[in-house]
């Protein structure tokens, strides 16, 4: 039986042309190759922004409500056929049904709030700024817009950026992992379904080579990126050599502190959830559990307790809590450092490296791995594992705890467990992190909120969607009006001042 082969989505239609060089896709919970991704050359890169350049000169001079019709149908249309898209997810990500259908809704969220562009793009508007002259500001779109996204939510991190970029007038090009590369085309069939013209969404599938021609295109505008902070950092410096505006979110390394007056059953609930959901392949994930004065003692065996009870299996498997990991060499990587750690000197309480899933010896599964006893200078503590690897760190005070998240180089999110509204309230104001949780592991915020960290999280001054995601994708124009009545007034060669 012949490989399937995803191609593009240029103008409006699959891209026909057979591709130079291809990449495979994996089932990860098998570990076999289910299809092949076509990598684009510079030559396809160019073809899809000349579709998109082409169609942004009509798109952005399309009605508001025109524009809101089609999202309001995309809407629809995600919502219909969200089990499909949940099953492309677990296809070719691994995660878990459940986790994949609410990745679905997630985004959906983002199309939902995209929909209300005719009051987000609201200018403002001065009268008599001067004797009959009025001033106002208008939001309009940058042109051709560009983003690139990471395998762990093939579908959800994407909608953050091309509905409210499309909303704003815009055309865009998306270029997915190539790890997971189904969805964006499935989105991409949607979009042209609910009436979107031809080449105002195009998805440019490949590696680095596709990346770099975007970045340097002179025809695009701006670049959207999420990943790891090496790579984001390199986003952004090439990004913006090239003239481009660029919003770059990079990893993290999530804090979650437990003050010793926390509900423990609730603190154990929470950190289990929000480190091993996802197979840990999450920006948002608790990495570090950070327990003040006897937290740890009370805590430790609960979290044991309930990785003991963790199903791990394929995420179309109902009794599947955890599915496998994206591919074998990350698989390798997390393992690696569960290695690492125990050299350094933690204390490895559940080691998941040897799990055996019955009837899938060749998928790329890795069970919960926690570590008691991790201290800042270990390589499990200081990097983003990306992986089912939870440590703890033990503190004596609050303050130490506060000082451990605040020096690190990550500021993604972070999270607060007490019953203490004072200490609650102290957290908030003093840690030094984009997104923050109270009695909440994963802050991420709603789609009318913003999303993104501070320090090495995040390079740019915009976080996506909410409001920010609409001030990246427009730039304000500022006007001043006067309408001159029937008496001339004259010439005056004095610089004009307010009367």
């Amino acid at each position: 039986m012949a490989t399937k082969t995803i191609n593009h989505w240029i103008d409006g239609k699959a891209y026909e042309k057979s591709a130079e060089r291809h990449g495979d896709v994996f089932n990860p919970a098998t570990g076999e190759v289910q299809a092949k991704v076509a990598y684009a050359t510079p030559s396809v890169v160019d073809e899809a922004v000349e579709s998109a350049w082409k169609a942004s000169q009509t798109w952005r001079s399309i009605s508001l409500s025109k524009r809101t019709k089609v999202l309001f149908a995309f809407r629809q249309l995600v919502d219909k056929h969200q089990h499909e898209m949940a099953k492309l997810l677990t296809l070719e990500h691994g995660k878990v049904t459940g986790d994949a259908l609410g990745e679905v809704n997630r985004g959906l969220e983002v199309i939902e709030f995209a929909c209300g562009i005719a009051d987000l793009s609201k200018g403002e508007y001065s009268e008599n700024v001067s004797t009959e002259v009025d001033s106002y500001s208008i939001r309009q779109p940058l042109g051709v817009v560009a983003g690139i996204t990471p395998f762990n939510f093939p579908a959800m991190v994407p909608m953050w950026m091309y509905p409210i970029a499309i909303a704003c007038g815009n055309t865009f090009i998306l270029k997915p992992s190539e790890r997971d590369p189904s969805c964006a085309n499935f989105c991409a069939e949607l979009l042209a379904e609910a009436g979107l013209p031809p080449g105002v969404f195009n998805v440019v599938h490949g590696d680095k080579v596709a990346v770099d021609r975007l970045l340097e295109h002179p025809k695009v505008s701006a670049v959207s990126f999420v990943g790891s902070t090496p790579i984001a950092q390199y986003i952004y410096e090439t990004g913006t050599r090239h003239g481009k505006r660029v919003q770059a979110l990079g990893g993290a390394k999530n804090h979650m502190i437990v003050l010793p007056d926390a509900d423990m059953e609730l603190a154990a609930d929470a950190a289990i959830s929000a480190g091993f959901g996802s197979a840990g392949e999450r920006c948002m994930a608790i990495s570090v559990v950070v327990a003040v004065g006897n937290a740890a003692d009370r805590l430790m065996p609960l979290l044991k307790e309930r990785i003991a009870k963790l199903s791990v299996g394929d995420g179309f498997d109902k009794a599947s809590e955890m599915g496998p990991l994206i591919n074998k060499a990350h698989r390798d990587k997390v393992a690696g450092y569960v290695d690492k750690g125990v050299a350094e000197g933690a204390t490895l309480v559940s080691d998941g490296r040897q799990l055996a899933v019955a009837g899938r010896a060749g998928g790329f599964f890795l069970g919960p791995c926690l570590f008691d006893n991790v201290s800042t200078e270990m390589s499990i503590y200081k990097d983003e594992i990306f992986g089912p690897v939870l440590g703890v760190t033990r503190v004596g005070t609050y303050d130490e705890a506060i000082k451990m998240v605040n020096s690190n180089p990550y500021a993604n999110g972070v999270a607060l467990f007490t019953n203490d509204g004072g200490a609650a309230r102290k957290f908030q104001h003093e840690v030094e992190v984009g997104m923050v949780g109270i009695n909440v592991p994963i802050p991420v915020p709603m789609a009318y909120y913003s999303f993104g960290g501070w320090k090495a999280s995040l390079f740019g001054d915009h976080h996506v969607h909410g409001r920010d995601g609409v001030h990246f994708y427009t730039r304000m124009k500022a006007v001043t009006s006067r309408w001159p009545d029937p008496r001339h007034r004259g010439v005056d060669l004095g610089f004009p001042t307010n009367k």
